[in-house]
């Protein structure tokens, strides 16, 4: 039997960790989901406030556990 990894637990103060600098820009670009200027980028180096990604998760996880209704997805 193999032992259960623990789950990966999210950084403090939310569920991306953006602490490394690549997810830092010199320049402003406005935010792809609110349109304010932002420096931070998300993995696809897009421009993207840190809130503002993680509610956008939030939305994406939500409609797809409505999409599934036990184990299947409805119709």
């Amino acid at each position: 039997m193999t032992a259960r990894r623990p789950r990966p637990q999210p950084p403090p103060g939310g569920l991306l960790d953006w602490r490394d600098a690549s997810h830092w820009s010199r320049t402003e670009k406005p935010c792809r989901y609110c349109g304010f200027p932002t420096h931070l980028r998300d993995s696809k180096r897009s421009p993207a406030h840190k809130v503002c990604a993680e509610e956008a998760l939030t939305i994406q996880a939500a409609e797809a556990a409505a999409a599934y209704q036990n184990g299947r997805l409805s119709d």
